[in-house]
């Protein structure tokens, strides 16, 4: 099997406590023979401690010891997965409000999000909030899966409210591809083998639909950026007046020849070669890593940008953004916190608190500015130096950005530019 020119999907999961989660991602790994016999032969031993019949197919992804003893997700935990057709990251999220943080880092490169609810409870306020925090983090596609639809007796009618339900509520976000899909966790219904309970359903399995969902266009083919991470200078014989630029394709096709502007200079030049690790190419895009040579030798560094003369991103130092708060501390008004943007490390001052936004009602609050661990907030910024950057629903990568604490170094908080 050839792995490495193999698409990579990513995805995430959310949904409320007890929906099902675990248990969907283990059934996935397991009826996909992704799981190997020493791990089963551990989910078989505790499944039988803990005094359950069977295999509790949760305990597949719940890593930590706490997690397992109170049968419940506290941190976001990574699986992955290969069938013949594509590679898996699966980011397993936790469903509790104050997990929020958790969620948005699990969700943040992903190209699908799993949202699963209870057939029998139907749509509740956690499944409104991860929906949203899917469609901020402009996650692609969206796939609905109606779980525990055994224990309704397996009822089209059921399917068919939430689907109605959920789709009334979804055009208020900014979503474009919803799939929703009855399953049975538990049992397997429609997760990798198509369910003979529901006939009725004519619409794909989960896993076949993960395997064909097109996630070629997820990202921008079209914004040429490429942030440099690093100058490569090897100064050996063979290489001696070598000079490229390393880093990642952070959006557009780069090409052999091609005439670039570089940032903050303003100069331009041309492309003389992408080399890569495996040889040169004619060509580059999205998301890989390469080493880009120049007509000229001019003095680029790291956090420098590489983009097109007639298509620039936007530079600035005022910025505003949705922010996800991470940290116990609040998110303090004048405080002053280091940003990690692309390949750019700057410092910035908090010049606004807009409003907060409850992530339940979607109602935006201007009078409490007391941004706490797991609120989302729309704040503006003013960097010490400018900043090259696109909007996040234009650009993912060009538009997102970390904060750091100065004193401590651990991240409080990540921002969407708008």
């Amino acid at each position: 099997m050839e792995y490495k020119n193999m698409e990579l999907l990513r995805f995430t999961t959310a949904g409320s406590v007890d929906d099902g989660k675990s248990t969907l991602i283990g059934r996935l790994l397991f009826d996909s023979k992704s799981i190997f016999e020493d791990q089963l032969e551990t989910v078989r031993a505790t499944t039988e401690k803990r005094g359950e019949e069977g295999v509790n197919l949760a305990l597949l992804t719940d890593g930590l010891k706490a997690e397992r003893e109170q049968g419940i997700t506290i941190d976001v935990a990574y699986r992955y997965f290969t069938t013949p057709k594509r590679k898996f990251i699966i980011a397993d999220t936790p469903g509790h409000i104050q997990y929020t943080r958790n969620m948005v880092t699990g969700a943040s490169t992903a190209n699908a999000a799993l949202v699963l609810i209870d057939a029998r409870n139907g749509i509740v306020e956690q499944t409104r909030r991860h929906a949203f925090i899917a469609s901020l983090l402009q996650i692609p596609h969206l796939i609905i899966c109606i779980n525990k639809m055994d224990l309704v007796d397996y009822s089209e009618e059921v399917y068919e409210r939430i689907k109605e339900e959920f789709s009334e509520f979804s055009f208020k976000l900014d979503v474009n591809d919803v799939q929703f899909i009855p399953i049975s966790a538990l049992l397997g219904d429609n997760v990798v083998d198509k369910s003979t309970n529901m006939d009725w359903y004519e619409g794909p399995t989960l896993l076949y639909y993960l395997e064909n969902v097109h996630i070629g266009s997820d990202h921008n083919f079209i914004d040429c950026r490429f942030p440099i991470q690093y100058v490569t200078r090897p100064n050996t014989d063979e290489f001696h007046d070598y000079r490229g630029y390393s880093g990642r394709i952070a959006g557009g096709i780069f090409k052999k020849d091609d005439e670039v502007i570089l940032l903050p200079s303003g100069f331009t030049t041309k492309i003389t070669k992408i080399d890569t690790y495996d040889g040169e190419l004619e060509s580059a895009y999205p998301p890989q890593s390469v080493t880009m040579l120049l007509a000229e030798d001019f003095d680029l560094s790291r956090g420098d940008m590489i983009a097109r003369v007639n298509n620039q991103p936007t530079v600035g130092q005022d910025l505003e953004l949705m922010v996800c708060w991470f940290h116990d501390s609040p998110l303090r008004l004048r405080g002053k916190y280091n940003i990690l943007h692309t390949t750019r490390d700057v410092r910035c001052v908090v010049k606004d608190i807009r409003y907060k936004l409850n992530i339940n009602t979607l109602h935006r609050d201007q009078d409490d500015k007391e941004i706490k661990m797991n609120d989302i907030a729309r704040v503006v910024i003013r960097t010490t130096q400018p900043l090259f950057y696109d909007s996040y629903r234009k650009n993912r990568i060009t538009g997102s950005l970390i904060f750091v604490d100065e004193h401590t170094n651990e991240t409080v908080g990540a921002g969407m530019i708008i």
